[in-house]
């Protein structure tokens, strides 16, 4: 997931936390309010109804009512309010006005209300005022108001996380730039861009700067490298070519016993040895350090058509079945002459460390979509320590067979420079699959 959408989903989330924890008190600030109100109301009732009370107004209750439990009521139309007087035996320094949420029933109809408790005395009798607002509009109101601030802050959250990802997919455009035009490019410091990317944010720019340098001193240590190679081959291989020519000249001496001659044929084997490991090595670097171009059209079933004529010699010495079951004509960009030797050193290490009497199976196909190459043979196997170490470097599955031990690193080179990957399935005694998967963009058009 990019960057963009993880800021993005981030700041959504904490608005969406936001608005959960309004969601939760803001009812709840409301309700503070509105009982403030309905008590200022509930004061105001209780002071007018004071104010105005005297025994005759006390005594029309009695005469009005005829109510012989001492208790005076009167309600409104609607249920919405009442009044309570009633005598008591609390005295009223016992206890002051007080406010309380309850449910009463009130003409047969049960409603919750916020009630007002005063206790006085009067005439030396004591009351008890009790009036009460319902609160059937409050929570109305409260069920109103969390239902409009979902529907608000959904809104809300929507538009603003839209906005966040054009105004982050905005902030971010020049580091997705560098990522394209620079940071990929860290292995071409040959076709580096090293022009300063515009950018509104100093972060941005003072990345891009930073980057600019380590690609100059990148680029540095690149040409430095290479003049070392090219040093290494000369002074190197040129040593070896000397020597190599004296032997071959003694060779040409008539006086030479046998056992001189078979010691000079001996150095002989040992300077190729050392030429070839040189060669083998100086391939690498030239590999790693990306000397070659990858501007070929190449054709895997021709490979190992040609490969195929070219190992017969090898392949008939050791009696092996050789099974060619290429079925795609799969024609990929990159460099024919690496191409060549990857495909060579995974077969003349199929042949190698085959039995006699073996078989070699290659073949192709898609998996998943991506073209893949398998070289299969029926040799010694390698255990999971071996398959680990298998593309190291002077690294030998065997000490029985000839070789230094670069076959595979060369073709673990080669592959990583075309971006192919190479997936080893092996068993010991029953053989080796090396199976290489091309990236899906490979294909030529």
């Amino acid at each position: 997931m990019k960057i963009k959408h993880q800021l993005a989903i981030f700041n959504a989330l904490s608005r969406l936390l936001l608005i959960f924890i309004l969601w939760l008190m803001l009812p709840i600030l409301v309700e503070k309010v509105v009982y403030r109100h309905i008590n200022n109301s509930l004061v105001e009732k209780e002071k007018k109804f004071l104010d105005h009370l005297d025994k005759e107004e006390i005594n029309n209750f009695i005469q009005n009512t005829g109510d012989t439990t001492d208790t005076y009521s009167q309600f409104s139309t609607l249920h919405s309010e009442f009044l309570v007087l009633s005598r008591t035996t609390t005295k009223s320094h016992q206890k002051k006005t007080t406010f309380s949420n309850a449910y009463r029933v009130i003409e047969g109809e049960e409603n919750e209300y916020r009630i007002l408790q005063h206790h006085f005395t009067y005439a030396n009798e004591n009351y008890k005022l009790e009036i009460g607002s319902s609160l059937a509009e409050i929570k109305d109101l409260t069920f109103i108001i969390r239902f409009f601030i979902i529907i608000v802050f959904v809104i809300i959250l929507l538009i603003t996380f839209l906005a966040d990802t054009f105004f982050i997919e905005y902030l971010l455009k020049p580091f997705y730039k560098i990522i394209d035009t620079k940071i990929r490019r860290v292995n071409e410091p040959e076709a580096f861009d090293h022009t300063p990317i515009k950018a509104t944010s100093r972060d941005f720019r003072e990345l891009d700067f930073v980057l600019n340098q380590m690609m100059d001193r990148i680029a540095e240590l690149f040409k430095k490298e290479k003049q070392f190679i090219s040093n290494v081959s000369h002074e190197l291989l040129t040593p070896i070519a000397l020597l190599k020519n004296k032997f071959e000249n003694l060779l040409q001496n008539e006086s030479l016993d046998d056992l001189a001659v078979d010691k000079i044929a001996g150095s002989l084997r040992t300077l190729d040895m050392l030429k070839k490991i040189i060669n083998n090595l100086l391939l690498i670097s030239r590999i790693e350090n990306n000397q070659y171009a990858t501007d070929e059209a190449i054709n895997f079933g021709e490979i190992v058509n040609d490969m195929q004529e070219d190992l017969q010699d090898r392949i008939e010495d050791k009696e092996i079945h050789f099974s060619n079951e290429m079925q795609h004509d799969f024609s990929f960009k990159g460099n024919k002459t690496l191409i060549h030797i990857l495909i060579y050193n995974l077969i003349t290490n199929a042949i190698k460390y085959n039995k006699e009497k073996g078989e070699i199976i290659v073949s192709d196909g898609f998996l998943n979509g991506q073209y893949f190459i398998s070289i299969k043979d029926s040799g010694i196997g390698m255990d999971a320590s071996q398959i680990e170490k298998v593309f190291n470097r002077f690294a030998r599955i065997s000490s029985d067979q000839d070789g230094q031990g670069l076959g595979l690193a060369i073709a673990k080179s080669i592959a990583s420079f075309h971006h192919i990957e190479i997936d080893v399935v092996s068993e010991i005694n029953t053989g080796t699959t090396f199976k290489l998967l091309l990236p899906e963009a490979a294909k030529l058009n």
